[in-house]
């Protein structure tokens, strides 16, 4: 199968194991977008293995057009600024997509269903990662939760493998939402979030991790507090730490000059 068949073989799969969708007429736009949308909104449950083959070559070869991103084509702070203080050798600051990154673990921000974003095609770090990885995240994330019998609380992480990513991990922690304003149990819990996620990459003997900017955007979380916090953390956590390398992945200018201004 090349790209173009396998596209629609898993449209047409996942709209014939739903009464709701079996006879729905397609509207004749991106069917890439369709295809994400369907796997958005399906619930987690058991899917032929034939389909789930398909589905990965599908999406292993998406990662491949849209370009994997290794550790050596990101430099550190010391290499791209120059700066030579402590651990300058063990950060960076990358702007870009993080699904494209090929670290030990990228971190998600989550929500405290731990599921994944069902929303189609929403705009959120959550749903662009479970779109990447494939429908066996939003299984394993759900296997993880019904053993756990609750929510996963704020400032919490927890593991799980990477699928179709480039990464081998997904580290998943839910970020405080700020509502009504900033207050110090947002801040401590936002501190949690970072520390959380860098214990349990040491955990794992995990040698990279790559931090999205948790918490801001729709959690409101002011984004200049938010990289100074993060960056705080990072740089009390490293001195006793195995972690060589740990990445603060950006995506908005704004966010950008932040971390540069920081580090």
């Amino acid at each position: 199968m090349n790209q173009e068949e396998r596209l629609d073989y898993l449209i047409k799969e996942l709209c014939q194991e739903s009464a709701e969708y079996q006879h729905i007429t397609l509207p004749n736009g991106d069917r890439k977008r369709i295809l994400r949308s369907l796997m958005n909104i399906r619930m987690p449950k058991p899917i032929r293995r034939e389909f789930l083959t398909i589905q990965d070559d599908y999406l292993k070869e998406e990662a491949r057009t849209k370009g994997i991103v290794s550790l050596n084509d990101i430099p550190t702070i010391q290499e791209q600024y120059g700066r030579s203080s402590a651990y300058a050798s063990r950060i960076s600051i990358w702007q870009g997509d993080i699904t494209r990154l090929s670290a030990d673990a990228i971190v998600n921000a989550a929500n405290s269903k731990m599921l994944g974003c069902f929303i189609p095609c929403h705009g959120c770090i959550d749903n662009a990662i479970h779109s990447a990885a494939g429908m066996e995240l939003r299984a394993e994330c759900n296997t993880i939760m019904l053993q756990r019998n609750r929510d996963l609380s704020t400032g919490e992480a927890l593991i799980t493998k990477g699928y179709n990513l480039p990464a081998k991990y997904v580290i998943h922690t839910v970020g405080p939402i700020v509502y009504p304003s900033l207050n110090e149990t947002h801040k401590q819990q936002l501190t949690a979030c970072y520390r959380s996620c860098l214990e349990l990459a040491e955990q794992y003997e995990l040698k990279s991790i790559a931090f999205c900017c948790i918490s801001t955007g729709e959690f409101r979380f002011p984004n200049d507090i938010a990289a100074s916090i993060a960056v705080r953390t990072v740089l009390d956590y490293l001195p006793d730490s195995r972690i060589e390398r740990v990445i603060f992945n950006v995506f908005k200018e704004e966010d950008l000059l932040l971390y540069q201004q920081l580090l």
